[in-house]
């Protein structure tokens, strides 16, 4: 094409073809599983979006007319088809409203958002948005908020400064595909504010996160007590065929090795499972933590197969890590793996490991593993899985329902190590020296009673750690952004 004649059209379709190689594939997709479908759905969380931006023509004081850029229209019918594609990707999001600033008042604009999830105000290619508009627009700030700021789309970016501290994410990029990371994690207050979990023989963690009141107060979520007996009593209804089909279909015949437990053990492990999955239907509940785990039959299986569905269970009674992979979950889909943790300072790394490793990665594949007993007593059934070594990987914690404790790394090595639990894999640290002197980065124990763990149950607040595949840690960030907690990174100095 001869540069002298590409015509407008021709360069704005450029554009928009520019415009979708900016678009990163989707960091998370619509899971596809049978039996995750028998949980109750949870209802998809209301964008109310708002574009900004003008276009056409005015008058000036001196008569003259001034031509603005008229890109607008264009571009907000683009980016109106990207985010229908972006709605039916996540399946989880609706999006409502958009409205454009100008000519619609903000204060329209406020009565129709109230009652939306979340707010997005996208910056298209104009002149538009000052600092009046957008102190207008702190209304939508008192909800999960994100501002997408488009590069030349005006100056209103001076101003965002103002929003700086309330839950909203700002940001100022030309890649779409952040918008559809944004778009994700907004979806994460609502998604937990329907999330039930059921914290078997009672949570086990730092004081606010056993707090039903406060953990519904800061993240939404509803923490329900009950006792082991419960699910003991509805594994006596479960069908024994059907225990047992669900032991061979999904452990025995895809597992690479059995070694200690017996086919009766597995069965009556998957008939724990079973009645935990019943259970949690009929609570309408997304997680599970147990203090009962290491009881007969023990819960390592159950809560490996959970963590495969997208659901979480957590062992030991662990609420911290639950709400950790529950908030990870509805996030990046991604499953997580409670471990006990050691240092290793001579491969600059964290050591991981545990028994309830879950083995369905976020795109259907399973690791491979071999059925085992569990290490500390020699008895129950537990998972030796395979990880895989240089994918990035995400340690986490969230404590006290405030601070999400986070070190990414790469899995260097995987382990068989006698004096640990079955699942091992040794993961890379910017700093060990530093992640061991700094562990819990002075979030878990009480700064007024140094090495003073009473206020706590039990030890599992400052041992377990979750562990993800990816690096998530920006995504942490920017969650923490919307939800009011913040990020401490325990390997780096501070």
């Amino acid at each position: 094409m001869n540069k002298e004649h590409l015509s407008r059209r021709a360069f704005l379709g450029t554009g928009a073809a520019a415009g979708s190689l900016l678009a990163a594939p989707p960091a998370v997709t619509v899971p596809v599983d049978p039996e995750r479908d028998e949980w109750p759905k949870l209802r998809p969380a209301t964008i109310h979006k708002i574009f900004i931006g003008r276009s056409g023509s005015s008058v000036n004081a001196a008569g003259k007319t001034v031509q603005y850029l008229t890109w607008g229209k264009e571009e907000l019918a683009r980016m109106n088809d990207y985010l229908t594609a972006l709605e039916t990707r996540l399946g989880d999001v609706k999006f409502v409203g958009g409205e454009t600033i100008p000519p619609t008042d903000v204060a329209q604009i406020a009565a129709r958002a109230a009652s939306a999830d979340g707010l997005l105000i996208i910056w298209l290619s104009g002149h538009g948005g000052d600092y009046a508009t957008l102190e207008k627009l702190s209304f939508g700030i008192d909800k999960p908020a994100v501002s997408f700021f488009q590069p030349f789309s005006g100056h209103g970016w001076m101003w965002h400064q103002q929003w700086k501290g309330r839950k909203v994410l700002l940001l100022s990029t030309s890649d779409w595909g952040e918008l559809e990371e944004a778009v994700a994690l907004l979806r994460v207050p609502s998604l937990m504010k329907q999330t039930r979990i059921l914290a078997v023989n009672g949570p086990r963690g730092t004081k606010a996160a056993c707090s039903a009141e406060q953990v519904k107060n800061r993240l939404g979520a509803e923490l329900i007590t009950i006792p082991n007996e419960q699910i003991l009593e509805l594994a006596k209804s479960i069908d024994p065929k059907a225990a047992e089909a669900e032991a061979e279909n999904y452990w025995i015949k895809p597992a690479i090795g059995i070694l200690e437990p017996t086919r009766q053990e597995i069965i009556d492990s998957a008939r724990y499972y079973l009645a935990a999955k019943k259970l949690m239907i009929q609570e309408r509940a997304q997680g599970i933590c147990s203090a009962a785990c290491m009881g007969n039959p023990r819960g390592c299986l159950t809560f490996s197969k959970l963590n495969d569905l997208g659901m979480v269970g957590a062992c030991e009674g662990d609420i911290d890590s639950t709400l950790t992979m529950l908030l990870f979950a509805h996030a990046f889909r991604a499953p997580g793996f409670i471990t006990d943790p050691v240092i290793d300072e001579s491969k600059n790394a964290v050591v991981q490991f545990h028994c309830t490793s879950f083995t369905r990665r976020a795109d259907g594949s399973r690791m491979p593993f071999v059925i085992r007993n569990q290490t500390d007593s020699g008895g129950g059934v537990a998972l030796q899985v395979q990880w895989q070594v240089g994918e990035a990987v995400t340690m986490a914690k969230l404590v006290n329902l405030e601070t999400m404790l986070a070190v990414p790394g790469k899995i260097l090595e995987t382990g068989v190590s006698p004096l640990a639990c079955r699942t091992q894999f040794t993961q890379s640290v910017r700093s060990a020296r530093q992640l061991f002197l700094n562990w819990g980065a002075g979030q878990i124990v009480n700064p007024g009673s140094p090495g003073d763990l009473s206020q706590y149950a039990g030890a599992m607040p400052m041992l377990h750690r979750a562990v993800f595949y990816g690096n998530h840690v920006r995504g942490m960030r920017r969650l923490g952004d919307l939800m009011g907690f913040k990020v401490i990174e325990e390997d780096l100095a501070v």
